[in-house]
């Protein structure tokens, strides 16, 4: 190389003249006018990234949808990635993304539940007639469950809903929308009532150390209390595996019932808060749970109000023992009743269960140890304690253990959540609880536990409900919501149904669930089913699911091959 020579030539920076180009922003920027909107409206709330379901819901409260510009600038203001927010808000139904350069929807919007008890009661035929009426000026669109399958069909307008729906009585709360009247909050015992019947004795026993922890988890055990979630597991086992891990620990409880027929959380909430709250209390006593979270179902909002007023007066009265109690919104995603699928959207983010082990008793919310229980759980721990464990054991029928609330609905006159001993026969149910089968039908078949606890023939209505006395029959009483199908009702639509629920609500992450419900339910769109290769998809998504969704999503459609052959030729 010649001295004082360069080998290769180096250019001069860009820009006329040589001058430094222009610093140029990357990735999408944000409208400064959308800014200022997210940075007014979060106000002096938190901005950690477990908040980031509740910001939406603001956001979408507030503006009735979630544009580009909003997510951008609620990404910035949170200091999370535009891909995580906008992979959040896709995720879950009860988001309304607008993208960018997409016409914003009408500003009212009517939702129609299409579960099974609303669709056997007509409510595609309530869809189509409000569209028809409607067009483009009302946004008419389908809903999964909504907890109300007392009064189906339903049809949800914003935060009010309008039960045995009809088109007329539709029209009437379109109108009621422009007055903007508040939200009515049921009546619910109070907090000096609950006190009267003897309400928050147990709890304070147990914070003064005249009732000792260990005290209640045998009481537990020999009551044979089991969670009512869904799952059944022993209530005692629970709070023994918490505590054999130690602390810090927190304790979420699931209130987003989701399984299609399933509305006594409700019940419960909304009749009698406060001894729910006891029965949590009590449990975040036992586990000295630092925190405790209570995930309610988006459906739910009068519910909410009720918990609201609540736990102001817990803190009022100084009955919360200082644990901080955080009452967090669903946004309408079934796979939330999978434990670590809950955590996750408590913790802001998709709800994909996660691989086990660890399990959530281990490694949980934020990876501390928590104690997770369903708000019926809870509810009967006030009880069983002051009552005694045999005066809960020796409450069941057909050798079942306690009591039970089922959620009653279909083709009876008298649908509703009844409070009975556990293992009662579905027979039984209707004729003592349901007023019988409603006029001009004939029971057919019926639901054990929702749209995942299969389907059994009317022959079989004396079989008891409880743990462990259905299995055999392919069947689980799961949340024990039955539905009642009679002779009028067409079994292949009750398959589709239940296939086409489990299809919406897949969270996509694993192959057999995601494909498999797409696959079977274009099967069962045709006029003649292949019931060989639906059984062999069947048998594919319940051996390589990674949850509980898609293991039980054939449960319905392979009882009705099995007890109903000759419906679906």
């Amino acid at each position: 190389m010649t001295a004082g020579k360069t080998l290769f030539a180096v250019p001069k920076a860009p820009g006329k003249g040589g001058r430094k180009a222009r610093y140029q922003k990357k990735g999408r920027q944000v409208n400064p006018s959308a800014a200022r909107e997210i940075s007014a409206l979060l106000g002096d709330r938190s901005r950690q990234s477990d908040l980031l379901l509740e910001h939406l819901h603001l956001i979408q409260d507030n503006y009735g949808h979630l544009s580009a510009d909003h997510l951008a600038a609620l990404a910035e203001e949170m200091r999370l990635a535009l891909a995580e927010v906008y992979e959040v808000a896709t995720f879950y139904h009860n988001f309304t993304v607008v993208k960018e350069g997409d016409a914003k929807p009408a500003a009212l919007t009517i939702k129609v539940c299409d579960s099974l008890s609303c669709e056997m009661a007509g409510s595609m035929e309530l869809k189509r007639k409000l569209a028809e009426k409607y067009g483009s000026n009302i946004h008419i669109t389908h809903g999964a469950c909504m907890g109300r399958c007392e009064i189906a069909p339903v049809a949800r307008l914003k935060d009010r809903y309008v039960g045995h729906a009809t088109l007329e009585d539709v029209e009437k709360q379109v109108e009621a929308e422009k007055r903007n009247n508040p939200l009515p909050v049921p009546a619910y015992t109070s907090f000096e009532e609950y006190i009267a019947t003897g309400g928050f004795t147990s709890h304070g026993e147990l914070r003064r150390g005249d009732l000792l922890a260990d005290t209640i988890i045998e009481a537990l055990n020999e009551s044979g209390h089991r969670g009512l979630g869904g799952a059944g597991f022993p209530h005692a086992l629970k709070l023994n595996s918490v505590l054999s891990v130690p602390g810090p620990r927190y304790m979420a409880v699931n209130a987003d019932e989701s399984e299609p027929g399933t509305f006594k959380d409700r019940y419960f909430l909304n009749k009698n808060p406060y001894q729910f709250i006891e029965g949590m209390l009590i449990g975040a006593e036992i586990v000295d749970a630092e925190k405790i979270y209570i995930f309610l179902r988006d459906e739910y909002p009068e519910t909410a109000r009720i918990l609201s007023e609540c736990i102001n007066k817990l803190k009022a009265e100084q009955l919360d023992s200082g644990r901080e109690i955080i009452l967090r919104r669903g946004a309408g995603a079934y796979i939330c009743g999978e434990e670590s699928a809950m955590l996750e959207s408590i913790e802001g983010k998709r709800a994909l269960p996660r691989h086990k082990p660890p399990f959530p008793a281990h490694v949980g919310l934020f990876g501390r140890p928590t104690l997770i229980n369903n708000v019926e759980t809870l509810y009967w721990l006030p009880d069983i304690i002051r009552k005694g464990p045999d005066w809960f054991k020796e409450g069941g029928r057909h050798g079942g253990k306690g009591f039970r609330s089922f959620s009653l609905s279909g083709h009876v006159k008298k649908p509703g959540v009844y409070i009975t001993p556990a293992g009662i026969t579905v027979k039984e149910l209707i004729e003592e609880y349901g007023g019988g089968m409603e006029d001009g039908h004939e029971f057919r078949a019926y639901l054990p536990g929702g749209a995942s606890g299969g389907l059994l023939p009317a022959s079989m209505a004396d079989i008891p409900l409880d743990f462990g006395t259905l299995e055999k029959y392919g069947c689980f009483i799961g949340s024990a919501a039955v539905i009642v199908i009679s002779d009028k009702d067409d079994l292949k639509m009750v398959a589709r149904n239940l296939m086409r629920f489990f299809e919406d609500e897949s969270c996509g992450q694993c192959t057999p669930c995601r494909a498999g419900t797409e696959k079977a339910l274009k099967i069962m769109e045709a006029e003649h089913w292949d019931s060989d290769l639906l059984t062999e998809l069947s048998a594919v998504m319940r051996d390589a699911s990674i949850c509980g969704l898609g293991q039980a999503a054939p449960n319905g459609l392979m009882s009705i091959l099995k007890h109903f052959p000759e419906a679906v030729k």
